[in-house]
């Protein structure tokens, strides 16, 4: 988990898409190896190991907030893949907000709901699936909101790389902040946050 003095350290391919989160130790192996191919961002970190029997100088790697790699690992095909579904990225999607009846409730007060439910053949997946508070969830149980009668206030919509990213960090830097806000579709919530 990272903390103030180590923040997790943002990875773009090549061509700048975002890709993940990576440790300051995972970092340091890509410069270590030769693998960063470019840095962006304001904040960098250095990084002290042994000292050198020959030299009886310290060693040292400085890291930066945002790193590009190099190679096809990294290639942008990832960048359209769909991030995985669950609870936590998708109470912030909604930004915790009941679907239903639009109040803001904490993590423990929320549900997933299958606006299709999985009875009725239903997915979870995205497109399927809102934030809803335990009594709306419990209201509606397994009905369509139309067959419930109940109205969803918003659209599903499915996270592209870069908003999942900023969903799953808690601890995001300005710089990376910054970074991955222009890569946010035009219809995310985030754009309104």
């Amino acid at each position: 988990m990272p903390n103030a003095s180590h923040p997790l350290i943002l990875t773009l391919d090549m061509q700048g898409a975002p890709h993940r989160w990576v440790s300051w130790q995972h970092a340091c192996f890509y410069y270590a190896k030769n693998l960063v191919a470019w840095v962006a961002g304001d904040h960098s970190f250095t990084f002290h190991g042994g000292m050198s029997r020959m030299t009886g100088e310290r060693s040292f790697i400085t890291v930066d907030s945002i790193i590009a790699i190099k190679g096809r690992a990294l290639a942008p095909r990832n960048h359209s893949v769909v991030p995985p579904l669950n609870n936590r990225e998708l109470f912030h999607r909604d930004r915790h907000m009941c679907g239903y009846c639009g109040h803001e409730y904490s993590f423990i007060r929320l549900t997933r709901d299958h606006i299709l439910p999985v009875s009725q053949g239903g997915r979870d997946l995205w497109m399927n699936v809102v934030t809803a508070c335990r009594h709306c969830n419990q209201k509606k149980s397994s009905r369509t909101p139309e067959q419930a009668g109940m109205e969803l206030l918003y659209a599903p919509y499915v996270p592209n790389k870069a908003e999942f990213l900023i969903l799953c960090n808690r601890h995001i830097l300005a710089d990376q902040m910054d970074f991955l806000a222009q890569h946010v579709s035009a219809h995310s919530r985030l754009k309104s946050a």
